[in-house]
């Protein structure tokens, strides 16, 4: 019984009684759109209309992207900027934009609402676990909680209930600021909407990453490894709260463009207009969805300055569900 109700479907029974709350000094509270929950809003920033440089015409060096070998140990399989051909102009009009990507709490107050499904990395780490329900348990089971789920890495056979309980909740309260990962691209589709916003365009993304002057990195045309964690040795959370590192903030004051987590947005990965044929195509058309961003893993990409380029595209398949992927949410100035 006990395995089944920490770990079963019902996630929105494991929470009840959980209320959003917001770590000092870093959010503030406002009314939700559905139900009696309340959405934390770490506040958005608005994009001012006008034309940007949307894509690049870079060209790839053909030994960053054949077979690995001794020589290219990286050995990635598509020629590399050929999705990003050509550079055009795009003209938006205004628009906000999240300042931060949607944090396990933003989404925890949305799965309480909403009685949506978790992300499927919270069973296993214990993050859909309520302290309401975790002061319930019976001193053994809750001994097993924090060796198997939270891997507590202290001597848990004989710590006493209070001080496994404290222990268990300092570690729920790091984890609130986390960017939300392990999420599909209709479930962070939903949970905008929920919000009462919508996941930003592939064009929308790439120019609050750029900024006003239309940078290749967020803080500047020059790569810069110290304005972003480029490694992580937590295969579990490979990444940073939101804002943890100012460096990675575009000139319209949005953070973690470059790391962190990449995002999923509204778009279809599909050649851009004028786009030369390529090798590209067998992914184009409505298959897969595009993301944007670096992301902070501790994979062996983590040090290639390309990868953290405002104008990198990735796509992957609606269903995907992945420990680096995440989403922030954008909506009409009008």
């Amino acid at each position: 019984m006990i395995n089944k109700y920490l770990l079963g479907g019902i996630f929105c029974v494991v929470f009840a009684g959980c209320a959003a709350h917001s770590p000092q000094g870093q959010m503030a509270d406002k009314p939700a759109t559905a139900g009696t929950a309340r959405v934390v809003d770490y506040g958005m920033v608005l994009v001012p209309a006008g034309e940007f440089t949307m894509g690049s015409n870079k060209e790839a060096n053909e030994a960053m992207w054949r077979e690995a070998n001794a020589l290219n140990p990286y050995g990635f399989k598509d020629k590399l900027y050929v999705d990003e051909h050509p550079a055009h102009k795009v003209n938006l009009s205004a628009y906000y934009i999240d300042k931060y990507e949607v944090t396990n709490e933003q989404f925890r107050d949305f799965v309480i609402a909403t009685q949506h499904t978790v992300p499927y990395n919270w069973p296993n780490n214990g993050y859909n676990l309520s302290k309401e329900l975790l002061a319930s348990l019976p001193l053994d089971h809750l001994r097993q909680v924090a060796t198997n789920q939270f891997r507590l890495d202290m001597d848990v056979p004989s710590m006493p209930q209070q001080d496994l309980l404290a222990e268990l909740d300092k570690i729920q309260v790091s984890r609130n600021t986390l960017p939300v990962t392990t999420v599909t691209w209709p479930d962070a589709d939903a949970y905008c909407h929920w919000a009462g916003k919508r996941l930003p365009s592939e064009a929308e993304w790439e120019k609050a990453a750029r900024g006003p002057q239309g940078f290749e990195y967020p803080w500047g045309n020059n790569w810069d490894p110290k304005m972003i964690n480029t490694m992580s040795e937590n295969p579990d959370a490979p990444y940073s709260p939101v804002g943890s590192y100012p460096g990675d903030k575009s000139g319209y004051g949005v953070y973690d463009m470059a790391a962190n987590v990449t995002e999923w947005v509204a778009d279809w990965y599909d050649a851009y207009p004028g786009a030369p044929a390529s090798d590209e195509n067998k992914y184009y058309g409505k298959k897969q969805r595009v993301v944007r961003g670096g992301m902070t893993s501790s994979g062996h990409y983590d040090s290639l300055s390309m990868v953290f380029r405002a104008a990198k595209r990735t796509h992957l398949r609606p269903y995907t569900a992945l420990i680096d992927v995440g989403f922030r949410c954008a909506k009409d100035a009008s």
